[in-house]
């Protein structure tokens, strides 16, 4: 299916957009032949809710890699299988999450997610968001 395959290329151009904005450090950012940074996408589909359709993937963030600060068009629901991670939402205290453990970042929330663990961590993310929009947009 392509689709799918199309959401990780726009993925893959935000987080070029995304380490251009951070003076060019490309790896922590996923860049179009990796980095620190995957998100591969499982699942997109419509939802009940006009407008909206929701989006399954998997994440992996290499150890000390960051995101890089970005928003979504909706919330993020997300449960770490293995690893652990800070997510740093703007006006909140540093979460600290480890595997077994769920976070949700609101949407619109400007917020970044590093990895402060040895080994890389994974974890799946449902993204509940408005359809026809990226799911992520670098935020400044």
């Amino acid at each position: 299916m392509s689709v799918p395959l199309l959401r990780l290329e726009t993925d893959n151009e935000i987080a070029k957009r995304l380490a251009v904005r951070a003076g060019n450090r490309c790896d922590r950012f996923l860049c179009a032949q990796g980095g620190g940074f995957h998100r591969t996408v499982l699942l997109k589909k419509d939802l009940s809710i006009p407008g909206h359709e929701t989006v399954v993937a998997r994440v992996e963030i290499e150890p000390g890699a960051f995101v890089g600060r970005h928003t979504h068009p909706g919330e993020e629901i997300s449960y770490v299988l293995d690893g652990q991670v800070d997510i740093l939402i703007e006006g909140q205290p540093p979460l600290h999450v480890k595997g077994g453990e769920s976070f949700m970042v609101p949407a619109g929330a400007k917020h970044d997610a590093q990895n402060t663990g040895s080994a890389p961590m994974h974890l799946v993310a449902v993204y509940v968001v408005e359809k026809g929009k990226p799911v992520a947009t670098p935020a400044p």
